[in-house]
C-alpha cells in the first residue's frame, strides 16, 4: 500500500435501532475515531524510567454530518438514540481497510448555525468488549 488521502470512503454504515445497516456516508461530512489502550504504571523503585503494561482496548467515534430526514438516511438511524438502549454496528471502510465495532451512541445533538446549516455530531463508544481490529 502507498500513502493515500482520506477521499472516497467505500463504507460508512450504522445500524438503525432495529439492527438494519444503513449506508449514511453521503450524510457524513467528517468523522473522528480512536482505538486507545489503557496503560498501567508498573514501575518498580529499582527503575529510573517508567515501566508500563497495556490494559483494555477501547473504541470511540464521533460522526459529524448534515441533517437528512429522507427514509433510511442519517436521521432515521440516529433519531432513536435518546429513546433506545441498543448497540449498533458501525462499519467503516477506506482503501479496502475495514473497521467494524459494536457501538453505543450516547447523544444525537443537532446544531443550527447562524447561517442556517442544520448539522449533527453523534458520539459513540465501544459496547461489547471486542477489541477493535482492522481487517
Amino acid at each position: 500500500m502507498a500513502k493515500e488521502s482520506g477521499l472516497g470512503w467505500s463504507t460508512c454504515s450504522v445500524d438503525d435501532a432495529a439492527g438494519t445497516a444503513r449506508a449514511i456516508k453521503n450524510d457524513i461530512t467528517n468523522l473522528q475515531f480512536a482505538t486507545p489502550r489503557g496503560v498501567q504504571d508498573v514501575t518498580g523503585i529499582d527503575k529510573s524510567a517508567y515501566e508500563r503494561i497495556l490494559l483494555l482496548a477501547d473504541f470511540s467515534i464521533t460522526l459529524n454530518g448534515v441533517f437528512n430526514d429522507a427514509a433510511n438516511q442519517s436521521h432515521d438511524v440516529f433519531k432513536t438514540v435518546p429513546s433506545t438502549s441498543v448497540a449498533r454496528t458501525v462499519s467503516l471502510t477506506v482503501s479496502g481497510q475495514s473497521l467494524n465495532n459494536e457501538v453505543l451512541f450516547t447523544d444525537y445533538p443537532l446544531s443550527r448555525s447562524d447561517s442556517g446549516e442544520l448539522t449533527f455530531a453523534v458520539p459513540g463508544v465501544l459496547s461489547d468488549g471486542t477489541v477493535p481490529t482492522w481487517t
